[in-house]
């Protein structure tokens, strides 16, 4: 089975679960994925998504999506797949490839922020909040003593913040919508809206229903400790 699926992020919303709770949730487009390829050493599945106009497609890349029957697709990425014989060229991958219970990895770009100070982009404490202080915000020094006479590597400073890849780990999908290809994640992903995200199964949690209720665990209470409170009167 292939790891994850491409999608695109749509905003944020509500839910309300089965016992009413309001859950915020973020609603991704998923797919429709089309296969392109299937590479066996090692195991991958090459996808597409989000289709364009030829026109705006460079012609190797729409000669091959031409050669395996497909509309012309803004991205093509590579997956990870324990088994390739399900899939096939030309074939079409959909939401109904996740299910309410599931965890999912949601990797993608973040909102880029620009060139920031140090207090945004480090978190910085600050200087002094006295108004001759003068060193509110600034940097100060950075450089070290006479040896070894340089700033050295790692150094936190102001500089351009956000626009790297980021990735969300182990979040719940609370709804599938098959009809409009949507997935509903609790949590907020990275990206900005109608931003390109991969959705990965988790490694780390495994499905869970939703009807699965929490074992109820009953403590062993300490006879000794029984005893004394109640000669105490307090049991």
């Amino acid at each position: 089975m292939i790891s994850g699926l491409l999608g695109k992020k749509i905003g944020m919303t509500q839910f309300f679960d089965k016992e009413g709770n309001v859950v915020p949730v973020t609603a991704i487009e998923v797919g429709p994925c089309f296969v392109l390829g299937v590479k066996e050493q090692p195991k991958k599945v090459v996808l597409g998504f989000d289709e364009i106009k030829e026109k705006n497609c460079t012609k190797p890349r729409l000669g091959l999506f031409k050669k395996v029957n497909v509309p012309a697709l803004r991205t093509v990425r590579e997956f990870k797949s324990t088994d390739n014989t399900p899939y096939t060229p030309g074939q079409t991958i959909s939401a109904d490839f996740f299910r309410p219970g599931d965890f999912v990895n949601v990797s993608g770009t973040s909102i880029g922020k620009g060139f920031q100070g140090g207090m945004k982009r480090h978190n910085w404490g600050g200087g002094p909040g006295g108004h001759g202080s003068m060193h509110h915000r600034r940097i100060g020094s950075v450089g070290a003593n006479t040896y070894p006479g340089r700033v050295l590597r790692g150094k936190t400073m102001p500089g351009h913040m956000g626009d790297v890849k980021v990735t969300v780990h182990s979040l719940r999908v609370m709804h599938i919508d098959l009809e409009q290809n949507l997935m509903l994640v609790k949590g907020a992903i990275p990206g900005c809206k109608n931003g390109l995200v991969s959705i990965e199964r988790s490694f780390k949690k495994a499905y869970r229903s939703f009807d699965e209720k929490k074992e109820i665990v009953i403590h062993k209470r300490n006879p000794m400790k029984q005893a004394k409170a109640k000669a105490k009167g307090k049991a």
